[in-house]
């Protein structure tokens, strides 16, 4: 492939090594491990590069050097806590090629989307330095005289960010950003299958740091193993754990979490359907709908997994989408002319295949794709399947370019067929109908966290909160008042007169010993 060229002088560019150590300490200096594992190429099925494997040690050292760092940022003012965030800003902006084109090659999503998640680090760091200048609390009236009640936001602590592959970096970025202008450390565990990414990113946020006198603010630590998670998990130096994954996992770390009296900051599967209402405008459902269900290979959280379509538009739908999919160009995700890009490694490669199997086997119709593709990397088509929505595979979250369709009768149907699952991320009405528009927007209508209307179920912008229900987990990452996640709330009552009254009007006194004057 033409275009992997120079893989060794990126890395270096990166500041990536072979054998790299298995633990940034935040303060520019990095721990050597044990062992190695590597970082695969899904486009050839070849390493990329072997990574130590981190220690029980090194993480204990993270924990407690994160410790120590949160007694001194906590102090810093949050605007100069921003300043920190604002030149992490400008330096993802001179290194935005290197390090999109870094994770398109350890990820497969092609490089207009890598670029593109590089550039959401950007924008949500920019949001994160504006709000450091704006980080509020509330005035709240008091019922008693001559006081003042306050509610104010103090740092929570070390924060704890575990990511998965499919964003690599973007989603550490949501976290890391807006915590630390809280005054909040960030421990950072990535996913073992794009460790690179988050090396090159540490070896970017040390520079920075080290400028703002910043040590232990933000440290990493890499392993291809289960201990980090849960030692993070149940650590009570740990106030947060933002873990980013399956519901699966997310079902595990939870309790974990809550034994101990922490937090958990859940962004797990999703399941999202698109709606196209007998009104839709097809011109612009149709890309939305190609995007939402192949982009990033289909292994976005936010991925377009079901699609209901109105039995009157049902024909059209189909029939032009399946037109769509023919002209999807497959392969090398640095190739510009390239629309999908390979999954991430053989055991997504196998699922893709048991579900589009299990999905026949339910009496599903094969409408396009279903295939793997042969030779080098992890391919598979686009594939598009007449399925019924409450069967097991269709149910589950499945991280492929794997499309269910589904026709509905009418709008109530629709809502009630895209609330039907599990899951509770994201969702998308195709409508030209005010009413339906604001039946879907409605307490009940859809039951997600993301609710669009003529866009996809894909592309959240950082000003809002992103984030699901149900078994998505019910955090909020990124803009809106996300940034609450992070901090402790403490209401505060300042008396500033010279008597003491209860709250409730109730009166403590003691009974007065007085003798009572003589008549």
């Amino acid at each position: 492939m033409p275009y992997r060229t120079g893989k060794e002088t990126l890395l270096s560019r990166l500041g990536i090594e072979e054998m790299n150590p298995a633990s940034a300490l935040g303060d520019g200096s990095w721990r050597a491990g044990v062992g190695g594992f590597a970082s695969i190429d899904p486009a050839l099925g070849e390493p990329l590069a072997m990574v130590q494997r981190a220690l029980p040690d090194d993480l204990e050292v993270l924990i407690a050097n994160a410790s120590r760092s949160f007694r001194h940022w906590r102090e810093v003012p949050a605007p100069v806590r921003g300043l920190l965030v604002r030149d992490l800003a400008d330096a993802l902006r001179r290194q935005k090629d290197d390090l999109g084109t870094l994770i398109a090659l350890e990820t497969g999503k092609i490089k207009a989307e890598a670029d593109g998640e590089v550039q959401e680090m950007i924008d949500i760091a920019d949001f994160a330095v504006g709000l450091s200048r704006r980080l509020e609390g509330s005035v709240l009236a008091s019922e008693r005289r001559q006081h003042r009640m306050i509610e104010q936001w103090h740092p929570l602590g070390p924060v704890a960010v575990i990511t998965a592959f499919n964003f690599p970096a973007a989603v550490w970025a949501w976290n890391a950003m807006i915590a630390a202008v809280c005054g909040n450390p960030v421990i950072w565990k990535p996913s073992p299958k794009a460790p690179l990414t988050a090396i090159a990113v540490q070896r970017i946020v040390d520079e920075v740091a080290a400028q703002h006198a910043a040590t232990g603010i933000f440290s990493l630590i890499l392993s291809d193993e289960h201990w980090p998670v849960q030692q993070l998990a149940t650590d009570g130096r740990v106030p947060l754990v933002s873990f980013t994954g399956s519901s699966a996992v997310g079902r595990l770390i939870a309790p974990l979490v809550a034994a101990r009296f922490g937090r958990c900051l859940l962004e797990c599967s999703g399941n999202n359907a698109l709606i196209v209402d007998a009104s839709a405008d097809l011109d612009i459902a149709l890309p939305a709908i190609v995007f939402g269900a192949v982009g990033t290979a289909g292994q976005r959280c936010t991925t377009t997994r079901r699609l209901i379509v109105h039995r009157q538009r049902w024909d059209e739908t189909i029939e032009r989408l399946i037109q769509a999919y023919r002209q999807l160009r497959i392969g090398d995700p640095l190739d510009p002319q390239t629309l999908l890009g390979p999954l991430i490694d053989e055991e997504a490669r196998r699922a893709f295949v048991a579900a589009v199997g299990e999905t026949q086997e339910s009496g599903g119709k094969l409408l396009h794709g279903g295939a793997v593709l042969g030779g080098h990397g992890f391919y598979v088509q686009p594939t598009l399947m007449q399925s019924e929505n409450t069967w097991p595979v269709v149910q589950r979250e499945t991280f492929a370019p794997l499309l269910h369709a589904m026709p509905c009768r009418d709008i109530d149907e629709a809502i009630q067929l895209n609330n039907a699952v599990p899951q509770g991320l994201s969702s998308a009405l195709f409508t030209l109908d005010l009413r339906h528009a604001e039946r879907f927007l409605a307490a009940a209508g859809s039951d997600c966290g993301i609710a669009n209307v003529n866009l996809g179920t894909s592309g959240a912008e950082v000003g809002g909160a992103f984030g699901g229900e149900k078994e998505t987990g019910g955090g909020r990452e990124a803009g809106s008042d996300s940034w609450k996640a992070y901090m402790r709330r403490q209401t505060s009552t300042t008396n500033w007169g010279n008597k003491l009254p209860l709250a409730q009007g109730i009166n403590f006194s003691a009974p007065s010993t007085k003798t009572p004057a003589e008549p």
